[in-house]
C-alpha cells in the first residue's frame, strides 16, 4: 500500500505549536507519515516504535553518521556494536553509576544550593534559565573535570551541536555555524585530553583516556566523540525534564501535595513526566530491509523517525494516555529508568540512552531539594507558557513565584 498524502506535515508551524494535539490523528489515520521534504517516515504507534527500537538487524543506527558524526567529531555510541559497544559504553556508565555516581550526588547538591541561593529571597526565578540550564551543564562538567567557569562558552558551543543533531531542514548557513562549534569545541578539548593522558584524575575525561586497562585503546577522536556525546546526553533531557515536571505538578495541585507529603512518590512524578512529556521526542533508525507497518512498506534504506510522544501516549499501550497521573498503574516506576521501561523516552534495548541512571538521580535529587524550598510555588502571574522543538522540546522559559526564604 502506497503511503497517502494527507495534506499533513511534521515540519508545519501547526505541528510545532503543539504536537501532542496531532497524535491521536497520527496514530489512527497516517501511522506510517512520510515527509517528502526530507524523505522520511514517522511512526506514531507504541507497537511499531518498540518493534524499531528494539529490532537491531532490521533498523540500524546509521542514520547517526549524518545526523551526529559531523558535530560529535568522530562516531558515537549508539553507532557501534559488539564488543566496542560493550566496552565503551561500560566505560561511561560506570562514570555514572555505583561510587561514582555518590561523589556526584555531594556535586549536584552544592551546585543546587549555590544557583538557588540569589533566588530564595526574591520569591521568584525562571526555573529554565536562571535554574535548569545552568545547573545541568555545570554538573556535567565537574563530571568530566572541565572548568565550570567556561560553561557559558561550552553551552553556545553545545547548543549548535544540539542544533545539527535536532534540526530537521537546516539551512547552509546553520550548518557551517554548528559545524564551527563543534571545531571550536573539539580545540578546547584536545589540549585537556593531552593532560589527562599524561596526568589522569578521577574524572570522566581522565577515565576514557585511560581505558586501555579496559582492553580498548581509545584515540583522541574517539574520546573527544564520547565527550561530546554525553555533553549531549546528561545536558538536553536533564533540564527540560526538570521544568516539565514542576509545571505538571503545579498544574495538578493535588499530585503536587500528594509528592510533598510523600517524596517516594517523586520517583513516578519523575517517571509520569517523561511518559507524558518526553524531552527526546524522535529517534532516528535507518531500515535495513524493506519493512511492512500497518499495510505501508517502510524501504531498505529509508529513514525512519520513532515519534516517542505519540507511542507514550498510544491508549494501546496506556489507559487514559492524555491524562497526567503519577498513580497510573501501567507505569512500572521501578522499571522507568531501565530498558524495560514501559514509556520508551530513553529509548530502548541495546541503544537506550546512556546517562539514564544518572539522569534519574540527577532529577530526583535536585527536585527532592527544591520541592521544601519552593513553597506556594506556581506559575508568575502574565507569564505565558510556550514549548519549543520538534525532535528534543522542552519550556523556552518557567517563570515560578514561591514564597521567598528568608
Amino acid at each position: 500500500m502506497p503511503v497517502v498524502d494527507t495534506g499533513f506535515s511534521v515540519l508545519s508551524e501547526d505541528f510545532a505549536a503543539a504536537p501532542s494535539r496531532h497524535f491521536a490523528w497520527l496514530r489512527e489515520h497516517a501511522p506510517v507519515h512520510y515527509e517528502p521534504a526530507i524523505d522520511s517516515y514517522f511512526l506514531s504507534r507504541y507497537e511499531d516504535v518498540r518493534r524499531v527500537l528494539t529490532d537491531h538487524e532490521a533498523f540500524s543506527t546509521a542514520t547517526l553518521q549524518v545526523r551526529a558524526e559531523p558535530v560529535m567529531r568522530g562516531p558515537v555510541l549508539a553507532q557501534m556494536t559488539g564488543a566496542e559497544h560493550t566496552a565503551k559504553r561500560r566505560i561511561v556508565v560506570r562514570a555514572f553509576t555505583g561510587p561514582a555516581l555518590q561523589d556526584q550526588m555531594r556535586v549536584i547538591h552544592a551546585t543546587a544550593a549555590e544557583l538557588m541561593a540569589p533566588f530564595l529571597p526574591l520569591g521568584r526565578m525562571d526555573l529554565v534559565n536562571d535554574f535548569g540550564k545552568p545547573f545541568a551543564l555545570h554538573v556535567t562538567l565537574d563530571v568530566m573535570g572541565l572548568d565550570r567557569r567556561d560553561w557559558q562558552q561550552v553551552a553556545a558551543w553545545h547548543s549548535g551541536v544540539a542544533e545539527f543533531i535536532t534540526g530537521m531542514t537546516l539551512t547552509p548557513e546553520r550548518r557551517r555555524h554548528c559545524i564551527d562549534c563543534a571545531e571550536q569545541l573539539e580545540a578546547y578539548l584536545l589540549p585537556v585530553i593531552e593532560r589527562r593522558r599524561r596526568d589522569p584524575g578521577e574524572d570522566l575525561i581522565s577515565k576514557l583516556c585511560t581505558a586501555g586497562s579496559d582492553g580498548i585503546a581509545m584515540s583522541d577522536r574517539d574520546v573527544t566523540a564520547l565527550i561530546i556525546n554525553v555533553l549531549a546526553a546528561a545536558t538536553e533531557p536533564a533540564d527540560k525534564t526538570l521544568a516539565l515536571l514542576f509545571k505538571h505538578l503545579i498544574d495538578h495541585p493535588e499530585q503536587l501535595a500528594q509528592v510533598r507529603r510523600d517524596p517516594d512518590l517523586l520517583a513516578a512524578a519523575i517517571a509520569e513526566t517523561l511518559r507524558y512529556t518526553p524531552p527526546v521526542q524522535l529517534i532516528p533508525r535507518q531500515a535495513e530491509e524493506d519493512t511492512v507497518f500497518a499495510g505501508t512498506t517502510v524501504p531498505a534504506g529509508a529513514t525512519v523517525f520513532c515519534m516517542i510522544g505519540a507511542a507514550n501516549r498510544d491508549p494501546d499501550a496506556f489507559t487514559a494516555p492524555d491524562t497526567f497521573d503519577i498513580h497510573r498503574p501501567d507505569l512500572g516506576t521501578a522499571r522507568s529508568f531501565t530498558a524495560a521501561a514501559q514509556h520508551l523516552s530513553f529509548g530502548t534495548g541495546l541503544h537506550q540512552c546512556v546517562g539514564t541512571a544518572f539522569a534519574r538521580a540527577e532529577i530526583e535529587t535536585v527536585a527532592a531539594i527544591l520541592l521544601p524550598l519552593l513553597d506556594q510555588v506556581r506559575h508568575s502571574p502574565g507569564s505565558r507558557y510556550e514549548e519549543a522543538g520538534l525532535y528534543t522540546r522542552g519550556p523556552l522559559a518557567l517563570p515560578l513565584d514561591f514564597t521567598p526564604v528568608r
